[in-house]
């Protein structure tokens, strides 16, 4: 054993050798390629939040603020090179608003059925944040700092990033990225925006929505009400656990120091009013643009910040840190919404951070494409689908679309899904 281990050395050691002498100058031996590593996106994002927020602190529905910021917003995608849509929708009493809209064409998707046959879909995501907050004009000196940066101007950062990011790009999906007015107004500004998909609704994957992912502890993703229907809990949280994959395969926390949590409450009480007892965990009670997408069915990944590691659901609040507990640890909707204030009270590049981890995320999820399908241009190369292997644990089944659906809890010996991070 001695000796052959000493051989082995030489080898390794001669191996080395050769390298040195016959490798140009320069080049590397046995190593693998240094990789970009992720949401490397500066601080274009943060800076685009916090010029949001202060030059339109109240930007409250309707108002000449929200006006404000929208142009601001519409200029900013014309210079990156989109086209803007401007989407104008009605309020009762003569009031308006509008939303603005990208379209990123994808190439479609060649999707297999269970027979093993391929045909082509056309498939969409959209990803939304609203650009207005909740604090007006009129209350101004009750609130002398109030700008809005975590509600929501850090969410339109992310989705400037994600748009920045994504341009000159081609996906499979076509994607829309739409930054959302009037949503302290009963969200009317999603319901305008749901209404004009059209035909498009019926094949969306997913909406993900980005609010507040600034001063709350913790980076969190949760999935809509409406995966906790009977049968549906696994497609209608496909996607949440899919932004769970991006984060844990691109090593994002070692990466940037900011991890992505699932809400993992032990509490069980009816969160979504249908007079049964649901565990409270991947789901959110903090309301959003997403019920809007999530009421009318369609899978929704909902980015915000708080902390849940309470053992009351009154208990829960935004934050722990005791600089920012005047107002019980609540952010939104109170004095401390300001940039000013939270930038001096949590880490400086926290915003800058934040935005790029979450757009990184959403990015990375969209290049992942959709559940058994391949996209064209590399069906065309000849790429094809793994044939499907059952799950070693499932629970139920259930049929969606027309199709057999397996609904599996994620164990340790699903692989195909990361453990839940404690929240």
């Amino acid at each position: 054993m001695k000796s052959r281990n000493i051989k082995n050395k030489l080898v390794r050691h001669l191996a080395g050798a050769l390298c040195i002498l016959f490798l140009p100058f320069g080049a590397s031996c046995g190593k693998k390629e240094e990789t970009k590593k992720p949401a490397e996106y500066g601080t274009y994002g943060s800076d685009f939040a916090l010029r949001l927020a202060q030059e339109f602190p109240y930007r409250n529905a309707f108002s000449s603020g929200e006006k404000g910021a929208g142009s601001l917003i519409e200029n900013e995608l014309t210079k990156i090179g989109y086209k803007v849509e401007k989407q104008d929708f009605a309020a009762p009493g003569g009031k308006s608003s509008s939303n603005y809209i990208v379209r990123i064409e994808g190439e479609g998707f060649m999707q297999r059925d269970s027979f093993g046959e391929y045909s082509k879909v056309k498939k969409t995501i959209v990803i939304a944040a609203h650009y207005d907050s909740p604090i007006s004009y009129e209350i101004r000196n009750s609130f002398p700092d109030y700008d809005g940066i975590q509600d929501n101007a850090c969410g339109v950062g992310a989705l400037m990033t994600i748009a920045k990011q994504m341009y000159g790009k081609k996906f499979g999906y076509d994607v829309i990225i739409v930054a959302l007015g009037a949503s302290s107004s009963g969200y009317l500004g999603a319901k305008a925006f749901l209404k004009s998909l059209g035909d498009a609704k019926d094949h969306c994957d997913c909406v993900y929505c980005i609010e507040s992912i600034y001063a709350g502890d913790k980076l969190y993703a949760h999935a809509g009400l409406s995966s906790l229907q009977d049968g549906k809990k696994y497609s209608f949280r496909r996607k949440l656990y899919e932004a769970y994959d991006v984060s844990y395969e691109n090593s994002v926390y070692s990466n940037t120091g900011v991890d992505l949590n699932y809400n993992m409450s032990l509490l069980s009480f009816d969160v979504d009013g249908d007079g049964k007892i649901d565990m409270y965990r991947e789901v959110t009670k903090v309301p959003s643009d997403y019920l809007i997408f999530d009421s009318a069915s369609i899978p929704v990944v909902f980015f915000e910040s708080s902390d849940y590691n309470f053992t009351k659901l009154e208990d829960m609040k935004e934050t722990k840190n005791l600089e920012l507990q005047s107002q019980g640890g609540q952010i939104r909707g109170t004095v401390l919404d300001s940039s000013e204030i939270l930038q001096k009270s949590l880490d400086k590049d926290r915003l800058k951070v934040r935005i790029n981890v979450t757009s990184f995320i959403v990015i990375k999820a969209v290049e992942k494409g959709s559940q058994n399908c391949v996209v064209v241009s590399d069906y065309e190369a000849g790429q094809r689908l793994e044939p499907t292997v059952s799950p070693k644990k499932s629970t139920s089944t259930s049929t969606t679309s027309g199709s057999s659906e397996t609904t599996t809890e994620i164990t340790t010996e699903d692989t195909t899904q990361t453990e839940p991070v404690e929240g």
